[in-house]
């Protein structure tokens, strides 16, 4: 299954959250707060029932319920200073990076509704949102230190300017770094594996793939594909089968590289 057919397959699945007896102030708020998910923001009053809580469905079958409050908590993720990220000063010009910020899905926030989805989506994410998100899968291969990452910057001109955190990130001896990437700008001077490829999904599509490195509990996707300039669709997974099948794809179909690190 090539990653764009993967994004439809993922968008094609519907989800729910119907709140509960609670005020249209609640609705309102979850609403805002999923915003950028691929979910419905629905409400009923039901007789009997408790007060304030939510139920997720997909494809019309209960999925789980939680209360509201605990939707509506604030999210508390912290920053990891040994990762190999950019200082909180720093900013990048796109692709899958290390930036200043959190990443603003962090499964912690609405861990009580994500841990029910197998995959995750969002829509309309802008580049900035986009490069936080990525952060937390780089962090998390670098933490583990063992693995494989793969790494779909799009063009060879976002990748240059991801080159000096993705040299941090090869040097965990147990790490295998692949980036990917369609030739508009020069091969940069890497010291892991570039793929260069004219093929449109790695043009289109923005990725980071961590296989967990032996751990399925640590694998984990972000893929996602630019609909307009600087703005995706995509989604994110921990599930380990659909993360083993996108590696499988993109090691499958682009994985010789020429010496030096290119693509030939």
């Amino acid at each position: 299954m090539s990653l764009i057919e993967l994004i439809a397959r993922v968008e094609a699945t519907a989800a729910t959250l119907l709140v509960v007896n609670a005020n249209a102030t609640a609705r309102e708020e979850l609403a805002e707060t999923f915003a950028d998910r691929n979910l419905v923001v629905t409400e009923a009053t039901l007789p009997g029932a408790p007060d304030r809580f939510a139920v997720l469905a997909r494809d019309g079958e209960f999925v789980t319920a939680v209360a509201i409050d605990d939707l509506l908590s604030p999210s508390r993720t912290s920053q990891n200073d040994s990762s190999p990220g950019t200082s909180q000063n720093d900013s990048s010009s796109g692709g899958p990076s290390s930036d200043e910020t959190a990443p603003e899905f962090d499964r912690r926030s609405y861990a009580s509704v994500l841990d029910a989805l197998d995959e995750t989506t969002f829509t309309s994410y802008s580049k900035r949102k986009m490069v936080a998100a990525s952060r937390e899968i780089e962090d998390r291969a670098w933490r583990v230190g063992s693995g494989e990452l793969h790494a779909g910057f799009q063009t060879l001109a976002t990748l240059g300017g991801a080159v000096e955190t993705y040299n941090r990130l090869a040097e965990r001896e147990g790490l295998a770094v692949h980036a990917y990437a369609a030739p508009e700008g020069p091969v940069p001077d890497a010291d892991f594996e570039v793929h260069v490829e004219r093929a449109p999904e790695i043009r289109e599509a923005w990725f980071v793939a961590y296989d967990g490195g032996g751990l399925e509990e640590n694998a984990c996707l972000l893929l996602a594909e630019e609909r307009e300039p600087n703005r995706f669709f995509g989604f994110w997974t921990y599930d380990h089968e659909t993360v083993d099948g996108a590696i499988a794809h993109v090691s499958e179909t682009y994985g010789v590289t020429a010496p030096g690190g290119a693509d030939e």
